[in-house]
């Protein structure tokens, strides 16, 4: 933060690989913010890309909040994340102390502690050695030899061989029988993977969750990317969008994520939580779509807060409240998730943060809206779609994203008056 005789000044950086939308669109959205009144003084808000270069371990750091969407593969650029936190107290979305231990595994084990619906799931060795010499003597003296069949027919098929850190599905696949089991497995090489059980769902929810802001969406996995998320309100129960939204924010919380997205198996009100840790979540216009514009105005709205109002990071997990509320034998299944979602809350400071938006960025859903209607919107989308799709396709998917958003459109105009109304 710099500060001037007129105000106080902040950067936000954004650590970026080979997107263009989103950075494009944030970056327009947070111009819309304009000055903001808070604590006798006046803030302004600027964003930058970040570039890779050498640094100096005692170097100052600009940025006072990174939005990171490289470092979960990208070494370099993760080491300067952690010294800009350790050293230049550097607030981070998302951060690499957390992100890099606490996997997925590390999820489904937490998340089962405090008594989450996690479908049975099993971690099996490396098919393949690792890249380590020591790896025959060890192997020959300590591996046990397992049966894979017994363990794939404990589980149940059909059932799921994935890594247990994966994202973007890589390396998932379904295993409906010993033939797909062994070929899955024999594909695996040197990836840990887990075996893991299906259950007999009506709707795969994914929950997209930015600070203390939840979107649940109705997923189709099995469609192409443009078509996954459809637009469908009310397509869970009362109670079964509770859990969805609750259990996306409460991991979020538990594990200190901010930016994540988490997905969830739902029959009836029973909820399923089967992936959620996700370094790099969705939030392509081309995917995302209808859901786009939400996603940048949280993104927008948590960053601005949490620069403007000094919330420092902290990855002091605190389990053991979670815990104490896990073990409480009085507690029901409904009563133990509010508690966590209590303590989730306090973490996001979830109050705090609705009221300072409702009195400081009151104008920026309005904005948002003019926004998406604009011809620089256009602009970014066309720009979009024409790096993303062949010649050939391009007008389909033109029509088909315009139309998704101009569905947004309509309803937020339902729900926004026009200026002057």
């Amino acid at each position: 933060m710099t500060t001037t005789a007129t105000g106080r000044n902040h950067l936000i950086g954004l650590l970026l690989g080979a997107e263009q939308d989103w950075p494009q669109a944030f970056e327009q959205v947070l111009r819309l913010v304009g000055p903001v009144q808070h604590d006798g003084a006046t803030h302004s808000v600027s964003s930058e890309r970040l570039t890779i270069e050498p640094f100096d371990l005692t170097d100052p750091a600009r940025p006072e909040l990174v939005i990171d969407r490289l470092a979960h593969w990208y070494y370099h650029p993760r080491e300067w994340l952690k010294k800009a936190a350790l050293v230049n107290g550097t607030y981070l979305l998302n951060s690499p102390f957390t992100f890099q231990s606490m996997e997925k595994h590390s999820a489904y084990c937490a998340m089962l502690r405090l008594g989450l619906k996690v479908p049975k799931t099993v971690l099996v060795p490396y098919k393949n050695p690792v890249d380590n010499v020591r790896w025959a003597y060890t192997a020959e003296r300590y591996n046990q030899s397992f049966d894979l069949d017994a363990l794939a027919a404990e589980v149940g098929y059909p059932l799921y061989m994935k890594p247990f850190d994966g994202g973007g599905w890589r390396g998932v696949s379904r295993v409906n029988d010993k033939a797909d089991l062994h070929r899955a497995y024999d594909e695996s090489g040197e990836m840990l993977m887990h075996l893991q059980a299906t259950v007999d769902y009506e709707h795969f929810a994914r929950a997209l969750s930015i600070g203390p802001e939840t979107m649940v969406m109705d997923f189709r996995p099995d469609q192409p990317m443009h078509n996954r998320y459809a637009v469908s309100h009310g397509f869970l129960s009362e109670s079964a969008g509770h859990q969805a939204m609750a259990i996306s924010r409460i991991v979020n919380a538990f594990f200190r994520w901010e930016f994540n997205s988490a997905e969830m198996l739902v029959a009836g009100d029973d909820v399923y939580p089967i992936d959620y840790a996700n370094a790099c979540p969705d939030v392509a216009v081309t995917s995302l779509h209808y859901y786009f514009p939400w996603a940048i105005t949280a993104l927008v709205r948590w960053s601005t807060y949490c620069v403007v109002t000094g919330r420092t990071a902290n990855v002091d997990l605190r389990t053991s409240r979670y815990f104490a509320i896990a073990d409480d034998p009085d507690l029901s299944y409904d009563e133990k998730l509010a508690g966590y979602l209590a303590l989730a809350d306090e973490h996001f400071e979830t109050d705090r943060y609705r009221d300072w938006c409702a009195s400081n960025l009151p104008h920026l859903e309005e904005a948002v809206v003019d926004w998406v209607d604009s011809e620089q919107f256009l602009r970014l989308l066309t720009e979009t779609v024409q790096q993303t799709y062949p010649p050939h396709e391009q007008e389909q998917f033109m029509d088909h994203f315009k139309g998704l958003l101009g569905l947004w459109l309509e309803d937020q105009r339902a729900q926004v008056p026009a200026s002057g109304s």
